[in-house]
């Protein structure tokens, strides 16, 4: 009875769907042997280059320089001293709503900041709806990005005695190109769980190739976020496939971060009790699409609310017992900057 879904993990061929567990056709070591998933990433990547060539005009030539060679843009002092001081100020009074999901020893908590939200937060709606936001996010993407926007707190080391936050293992997200965004709210020293990045990851070479034809034929025997299409790596394996060390981003408050998360990234390793809050933005759409636009949360209705129709999603879907939901509600007074 399982396999009356088969046109359905058929047609998901054509999307973002990345889970080798979730779906036979994509986590068949036949099929992947033969070469199913290194043409989707193939095809992937080439559509995501067409797409930024016609996205170019959207960042500096300094900015498409950074990204290109690195997979990312590092922005220190972002945004201008009241700017910032305004938008700090908002979000200190903000009463949106808030999520969080513990992951081993650490809790990451979220505020949506959608359109109603913003409504009475007129620095903060000013910054999220700006050019410089959006088209940095945008270029990363490769799509013209509206991105679900969260003021975020990452809470490191709180349940002692639990295993480790498996964020800290350097993985990439999916198989093709998407995009994060941080802006740091916080100063983050080298011990406080600082965002990490390897040069240049983002870009497919051979050796990656074979590594991920490797592991996509062996994904039944992989770890739990693995199977699902977030793999891990090891330092090893990163050598082996020509890429640099790592890089982590020890960084003063108000620094933007700007990544495409299909390369390899962690949160670095937290040496002690700490809190890291920023703004964060993530963009994610169908890598096959030839068009950089028309994307569904950008129409009217739905422009500004793709967090909170996200949630309520994941506690229907719950509900139904169709899958569990980690992220639990929170008063919202947990969301600020104490």
């Amino acid at each position: 009875m399982r396999w009356l879904r088969a046109p359905v993990w058929l047609l998901a061929l054509a999307t973002e769907a990345k889970s080798f567990k979730d779906n036979p056709i994509l986590g068949s070591p036949t099929l992947n042997r033969a070469g199913l998933h290194i043409a989707r990433v193939r095809l992937a990547h080439r559509m995501a280059d067409f797409r930024r060539k016609r996205l170019r005009h959207l960042l500096s030539q300094q900015d498409r320089s950074d990204f290109d060679r690195n997979g990312f843009i590092l922005k220190p002092d972002f945004l201008p001293p009241e700017v910032l001081a305004a938008v700090e100020e908002e979000l200190a009074g903000s009463q949106g709503q808030v999520r969080e999901m513990t992951q081993g020893d650490t809790i990451t908590r979220r505020m949506s900041l959608d359109a109603g939200t913003l409504k009475h937060m007129p620095a903060t709606r000013h910054l999220l709806q700006s050019a410089p936001w959006l088209g940095l996010l945008s270029y990363a993407s490769s799509f013209r990005c509206h991105p679900m926007n969260y003021l975020q707190t990452i809470l490191a080391r709180v349940h002692e005695g639990a295993p480790p936050d498996p964020q800290v293992e350097l993985h990439s997200d999916t198989f093709h190109p998407t995009v994060k965004a941080w802006l740091f709210l916080t100063d983050v020293g080298p011990d406080d769980g600082p965002f990490v990045y390897v040069p240049g990851s983002h870009r497919i070479n051979r050796r990656r190739l074979a590594w991920l034809r490797r592991q996509s034929m062996e994904a039944g025997t992989l770890d739990r976020l693995s199977t699902r299409g977030s793999l891990r790596v090891t330092r090893t394996a990163l050598h082996r496939m020509g890429y640099p060390e790592p890089r982590a981003f020890a960084v003063k408050k108000n620094t933007l971060v700007v990544a495409d998360t299909s390369g390899f990234h962690a949160r670095g390793e937290s040496r002690h009790a700490c809190t890291r809050i920023e703004i964060w933005g993530y963009g994610r759409r169908n890598p096959f699409l030839p068009w950089t636009g028309w994307d569904i949360q950008g129409l009217p209705g739905l422009k500004g609310r793709a967090v909170p129709l996200y949630w309520r999603a994941r506690d229907i879907g719950e509900a139904l017992g169709l899958r569990r939901n980690p992220w639990r509600r929170v008063r919202p007074n947990k969301a600020g900057h104490e």
